[in-house]
């Protein structure tokens, strides 16, 4: 599996998605258009009733962007274009009429916790320990920020990303709210998703839908602020700092 990829499957009114990349399952701009796509035309399927987001492997959720586009952006327009893909992503989740219930397999970075925490509900596994690393590479967790508080609250976002370098694990993420159940393997963790897609599935849609509404409440201006934080992370991925960081990281 040498390309990245996304691919989702339907069965027994639950849709599966899953995503793939080499590099520790990070993010290009193009993989990020495709799965703010996915979740956009499975909330239009009436096939569907639930939908469950996981990745490929067992080590790494998501590593969160792709550091070899970052750095290929050269100018201010292509920096906030690549972080709105996350932003896009987020909102596709917030707007979905379906229940998306993570399976949190691996650890998580970045814009990987952007995802996480966009899930309505979320199973994780022993080993989905969370960094927020963005501030160690001249940056912040701007645009993944209101999902990522509307979940565990800005005292514990602010320990996060002020630890750039710290990993916090699965149970402390579970105690702050973002994670609802963890288990010890991937196995167990992935079991106990589709049983609760499985069960949720038995449920109104309607009923569903408007309850999801509600768990979103509050969040009508993100559409102001998502592009907004694009152009901060947009202008500091442009910074000297920033540059020398990530081609020191990507020698290693």
């Amino acid at each position: 599996m040498d390309s990245y990829y996304i691919k989702s499957d339907i069965a027994d009114k639950i849709a599966t998605v899953e995503f793939y990349h080499p590099k520790s399952n990070s993010f290009p701009s193009t993989q990020l258009a495709e799965l703010a796509r996915v979740f956009d035309a499975l909330g239009k399927n009436d096939e569907v009733k639930v939908i469950v987001l996981k990745s490929t492997g067992d080590r790494v959720f998501s590593a969160g962007a792709s550091f070899d586009e970052l750095l290929t952006i050269s100018d201010f327009d292509k920096g906030k274009k690549f972080f709105m893909g996350f932003a896009n992503v987020i909102m596709a989740m917030r707007r979905c009429p379906k229940f998306i219930v993570g399976c949190i397999v691996g650890k998580v970075v970045g814009g990987g916790v952007g995802l996480a925490a966009a899930c309505d509900y979320a199973y994780a596994t022993e080993s989905a320990s969370v960094r927020l690393s963005e501030l160690s590479i001249g940056i912040g967790p701007f645009v993944v920020e209101p999902a990522i508080t509307r979940k565990i609250g800005i005292t514990a976002f602010s320990e996060m990303t002020m630890n750039p370098t710290e990993w916090k694990s699965s149970e402390w993420i579970r105690e702050k709210g973002m994670y609802n159940s963890v288990f010890p393997n991937s196995e167990t963790c992935e079991k106990a998703a589709l049983k609760f897609a499985k069960d949720l599935t038995v449920y109104s849609p309607e009923a569903m839908r408007d309850l999801k509404s509600v768990f979103w409440t509050g969040t009508d201006d993100w559409k102001d602020i998502m592009p907004k934080r694009a152009e901060m992370s947009g202008r500091l991925v442009l910074s000297d700092f920033t540059k020398q960081t990530l081609h020191k990281l990507k020698s290693k």
